[in-house]
């Protein structure tokens, strides 16, 4: 399908930044209006798909396709984005730490069903939805209070893979590292600042659980991160998001 390409958005860029990046390498594209359907936020990474041409006009079509993705959720801490490119808002390091790795898997797995099928999903303010004529990340920017809405989405599955520790002084190097591949104002040096602050301080393992999900668009990832911690009572954020599948294309 000459109109429809699939591109990989790597961890650090936004969409439009990897859109102007697939036009900087097929240059007879510079004069051809060119959209992309579906959203990657700058800390998730993987397919993108691009329209060109006529094909930008069936936008709505393709914003609609079920999507996958692999992700890593972080537990002991929770920001305000609900990944890792955030103010952290809470933390706890002793979290789970009177939990055998067999009761972590199964606390964790027994929650899950609050995540499966169709539910009500509220978005996260820090994200892109408008409301009143402004994204709701404007409000939050801006220290506005606005109603977030929420939407019903549907996940078809959602398994836990793996558990996996990192020490805190990993995690640190993990973070900045990620943080400083962002372009843009993302408030990357206060956010910084705030994970040195807590991961300079003792040296302390934390748990990472990576997941597979298959989901309705417009379905949160990271909104499941915290909302998962919420439930299991332990600070929670997405530590990466990898969409491997968009409708019938995959990687």
């Amino acid at each position: 399908m000459k109109n429809i390409f699939v591109i990989n958005k790597k961890e650090g860029e936004t969409p439009l930044e990897a859109l102007d990046k697939f036009k900087k390498k097929n240059q007879k594209y510079n004069n051809t209006k060119m959209t992309y359907a579906g959203r990657l936020d700058p800390m998730a990474s993987g397919l993108l798909l691009v329209l060109a041409g006529e094909e930008t006009k069936n936008k709505e079509k393709y914003l609609s396709l079920d999507k996958e993705y692999e992700f890593e959720v972080l537990f002991s801490f929770a920001t305000d984005t609900f990944d890792i490119l955030g103010k952290v808002v809470s933390s706890d390091n002793s979290a789970g730490k009177d939990l055998t790795e067999v009761e972590f898997k199964k606390s964790i797995k027994n929650n899950l069903k609050y995540f499966t099928g169709k539910f009500i999903q509220q978005y996260p303010i820090y994200s892109s939805k408008t409301v009143k004529g402004k994204q709701l990340f404007e409000y939050a920017r801006a220290g506005l209070n606005v109603e977030v809405p929420s939407r019903s989405v549907y996940v078809k599955s959602l398994k836990l893979i793996k558990l996996r520790n990192i020490s805190s002084r990993k995690l640190l190097a993990n973070v900045e590292k990620r943080i400083l591949k962002v372009n843009g104002d993302f408030r990357q040096k206060e956010i910084l600042t705030i994970w040195n602050k807590y991961l300079n301080v003792g040296t302390h393992d934390y748990t990472i659980a990576s997941f597979k999900i298959k989901c309705s668009s417009g379905t949160y990832v990271r909104g499941i991160a915290d909302n998962l911690g919420k439930r299991i009572g332990i600070p929670a954020l997405a530590f990466s998001i990898k969409r491997t599948k968009i409708g019938k294309w995959s990687k």
